[in-house]
């Protein structure tokens, strides 16, 4: 073991230059902070809510703990490496939030600091890039598990960042017990039905799929602006939009992203190339969906495979000044 994590697993995300935070969060530098950095290329999440790729910081406080094995998620789970045990260990001791946070904001500067001897880099985007304003907790692992979550949020928002939560829905009690909302909170919602969502996200806890249910229920209880991620893989959870429309409209969300699988990283030992479907099967199912609800298409990324909708004519754009 070192810190929470097992030998092995710590070597192999360092090799994947994952950036350890404590003993059990990491930092990763995401494809878009460079694209937006060298190219100005940012990711569809500026496009659809003005959060700034450059300053984003894309990091999880739980980097080996989740209760899924989703068959499309990219990160590395036990059964890659032959193990059994490790996502659902607990480390000995949780780091505090202000640890965490330190050191991810740490991580990301340095991580950065590699781009400033780059001709193409725009040395503007570059100098806002050393003072992040955004937080994805979204890197790897399930961040409701964290047990100090809310406070979390709160120290991140105290410190003037705006953050985006992406949660699998499992643990509707952590969701409820935060005494911070996050500026977003996506809900990953995978399949249309139970058989689909045990074939599809394989949980390693009971009753996951209904304590999905209780989280759609009470998604509209909330106050920050919601998502439901529909992550879409053919010939496994690219079906039945009607039922998919009925949980939408249950949830009443703020936006509903569907988005394509994509064939990356450890999905490719579990999936075929042929399973991540093409950006007009996401715009026909969209077209579905908006058929099926109240919702409208608003936007799309087609370099993501991914469409948004919503009931609000136009996203609200984040403040990141």
């Amino acid at each position: 073991m070192t810190g929470a994590l097992p030998q092995q697993l710590f070597q192999l995300l360092k090799t994947q230059k994952y950036h350890i935070v404590g003993t059990h969060s990491a930092v990763k530098r995401c494809r878009w902070l460079y694209e937006s950095l060298v190219h100005n290329r940012p990711c569809y999440k500026q496009q659809f809510y003005g959060i700034q790729s450059h300053r984003c910081i894309q990091m999880t406080p739980t980097v080996a703990q989740c209760n899924l094995r989703c068959m499309f998620c990219w990160r590395i789970q036990s059964e890659d490496l032959h193990e059994t045990t490790w996502n659902e260990l607990a480390p000995p001791k949780w780091d505090t939030p202000e640890t965490i946070i330190e050191e991810c904001v740490k991580a990301q500067k340095r991580l950065v600091s590699g781009y400033k001897a780059n001709p193409k880099t725009n040395p503007n985007k570059y100098r806002e890039a050393t003072q992040p304003k955004h937080v994805a907790i979204s890197l790897a692992g399930e961040p409701t598990l964290y047990p100090q979550l809310g406070e979390l949020i709160e120290q991140f928002t105290q410190k003037r960042f705006t953050t985006f939560l992406v949660s699998n829905g499992t643990k509707p009690e952590a969701l409820t017990k935060l005494n911070k909302e996050p500026t977003q909170l996506y809900i990953s919602l995978c399949a249309p039905d139970e058989t689909t969502f045990k074939k599809t996200c394989r949980p390693q806890t009971p009753n996951a799929w209904e304590k999905l249910n209780q989280t759609l229920a009470l998604l509209s209880t909330f106050t920050c602006l919601t998502v439901l991620r529909l992550t879409l893989t053919r010939h496994l959870n690219l079906k039945n939009p009607e039922q998919y429309a009925k949980l939408i409209t249950k949830a009443n969300p703020t936006y509903v992203e569907p988005k394509a699988y994509m064939h990356v990283g450890f999905s490719r030992l579990r999936l075929e190339f042929e399973n991540m479907p093409s950006h007009k099967e996401i715009q026909e199912f969209a077209t579905k969906l908006a058929k099926e609800t109240s919702y409208n298409i608003l936007q799309e990324a087609p370099e993501s495979h991914v469409v948004l909708l919503s009931r609000l004519k136009k996203p609200k754009k984040l403040d990141q000044n």
